[in-house]
């Protein structure tokens, strides 16, 4: 062979070399990050929306000399606004239950239609009022808004109320995102919608059964699908839509022409059959038991292999009915969901009447999981006797290697059956359980771990696992929430927080990834 040849077999490598390698030098990965969206309720502390009414309580129906929350029930239009009062009786709902201050203060504007009297107390006083239109004085000090429906003209009832934060008001209704919100996540590969929808334990059947932007509030049935394509839309990231579990064909079929109409057409779609179906705890394991062993899926002594292959049964049904819309595959992601600690129920559902024939991916939640409760080992009672040292080389020496061998498993079986690995849900899972959340002082341990510089690095080396195992999309749970006994899954309490160590972390990583993030400058923060 000439020296030519050999310097030209020489470059043809070298630039395959290179086209396998990102900017630092490691290894081309599919690897991409992406972010669960906390729920819709009054104590959101992300504030996705700038009218914070979106995120109301419904209604609270009082009487006088009745205990709190006693009142008779109130009549309600199609779209939870109160059309009646009786005598003697208001309604009311709470705004920003939230601890600390930690939302905007200043002159919110609140704008309704229809007559009455609408009141507010607690952090919120009215300082101007004119038809339709209140402003409204707001000391988050003081803690929650609370607005109160004292007179009610039933011919003409109060509804269509909107309360915006101090300097929205001309553009709330074009853009309703908080510029907090839309900057944090631009740049994140996909959002998963599972808690913005309400999808556990969701009793919604039919299209009519679907939340609309005209609702009073999202906090009882989710966020409209209409906002849900306009935030995707907006962060330019690829949505991921779980299906509730009693939704009809109906339902799915409308549900998908909405997002073929409305959603750009250069992003993805992620399909998924409700979320965790395995998971005793919800709803939706029972419903899918009861379906699976109608359809003779399963023995009645095993009724959790009956929900198993109703979720591949169904999975696969509600895929068609997307595909049929789309006219094809190529925008779906189609999702079988797996068990990241038991890969024989991943197992079974991708392989129940060769589900995986008509799917893309298997997605799981590997945690870095320290779940402890007063009969594990250790037990809470031991475990609150640590320092945050020892719980951090804990997770490190224990807890990473753990869940890096669910990952490994169930990507086993996801080459197996040609599909992508992706992560549901991701992040630490350092909770009490069965009693254990109810000990205090394990619980401060547990947050101070989540808050520890070490907390970051753990985080660094769990997503170089995913990477390393040939992951593909991973979604951490979740956003933004406060830090309980229930757990600590925002990767931040609070809208306004400082970043913590693994929420840098998370954004760095995403960057090595290749995304277009802001990550945390720390010499600033």
């Amino acid at each position: 062979m000439s020296a030519s040849v050999y310097y030209h077999t020489f470059i043809i490598g070298l630039c395959l070399l290179l086209s396998f390698t990102t900017s630092s030098g490691q290894a081309a990965s599919s690897a991409r990050m992406g972010i669960n969206l906390a729920g819709p309720a009054d104590w959101n502390t992300e504030l996705p929306f700038v009218d914070v009414f979106r995120m109301s309580r419904p209604w609270i129906s009082q009487k006088l000399e009745q205990p709190w929350g006693k009142g008779p029930g109130l009549e309600l239009d199609a779209h939870g606004w109160v059309k009646r009062l009786e005598p003697n009786c208001w309604a009311e709902t709470p705004l920003n239950t939230i601890e600390g201050g930690h939302y905007p203060g200043g002159n919110y504007t609140v704008l309704y239609e229809g007559q009455g009297l609408i009141e507010a107390w607690g952090a919120g006083q009215i300082i101007d009022q004119r038809p339709g239109r209140l402003t409204m004085k707001v000391e988050p000090a003081r803690g929650a808004i609370w607005l109160r429906l004292k007179e009610i003209d039933p011919t003409d009832y109060i509804r269509n109320i909107r309360v915006i934060m101090p300097g929205f008001e001309k553009d709330y209704a074009e853009n309703p995102w908080h510029p907090s919100l839309l900057k944090r996540w631009k740049g994140m590969a996909c959002v998963r919608f599972m808690d913005f929808m309400h999808t556990n334990n969701s009793e919604i059947v039919r299209w009519s059964d679907r939340p609309v932007p005209e609702d009073a509030t999202f906090s009882e049935k989710g966020v409209a699908l209409e906002y849900l394509i306009d935030l995707a839309n907006r962060l330019e990231a690829d949505p991921w839509f779980c299906m509730p579990h009693k939704a009809d064909d109906e339902y799915v079929r409308n549900f998908a022409r909405l997002v073929r109409q409305r959603l750009n057409p250069e992003l993805k779609i992620y399909v998924e059959y409700s979320n965790e179906v395995w998971n005793g705890i919800f709803t939706q394991h029972r419903y899918a038991q009861q379906q699976g062993l109608a359809k003779g899926f399963g023995h009645p002594d095993r009724p959790w292999e009956a929900a198993w292959h109703y979720t591949a049964c169904r999975s696969v049904e509600i895929f068609k009915i997307w595909q049929d819309v789309f006219g094809g595959t190529q925008r779906l992601v189609r999702v079988l969901p797996g068990w990241a600690a038991n890969d024989y129920v991943s197992r079974q559902v991708v392989t129940f009447q060769e589900a995986f024939v008509h799917a893309d991916a298997l997605a799981i939640a590997p945690y870095i999981s320290f779940n402890i409760s007063p009969n594990s080992d250790p037990n809470a009672a031991a475990a609150a006797t640590w320092d945050v040292e020892k719980v951090l080389s804990h997770l490190e020496n224990h807890a990473l290697p753990e869940c890096t061998q669910w990952i490994k498993k169930n990507k086993a079986i996801a080459d197996e059956h040609e599909l992508k690995l992706v992560a549901y849900e991701a992040g630490q899972h350092l909770v009490g359980v069965g009693g254990g959340e109810n000990h205090d002082r394990l619980t401060a341990l547990l947050h101070q771990a989540n808050a520890h510089s070490r907390m970051g690095l753990l985080y660094d080396r769990y997503y170089q696992a995913w990477q390393d195992a040939g992951g593909d999309l991973l979604c951490h749970f979740s956003s933004v929430g406060t830090w309980s006994k229930w757990g600590s899954w925002g990767l931040i309490e609070y809208y306004d927080s400082a970043p913590t160590s693994k929420y840098r972390s998370t954004f760095q990583r995403a960057k090595r990834w290749g995304q277009d993030v802001v990550v945390p400058d720390e010499k600033k923060d």
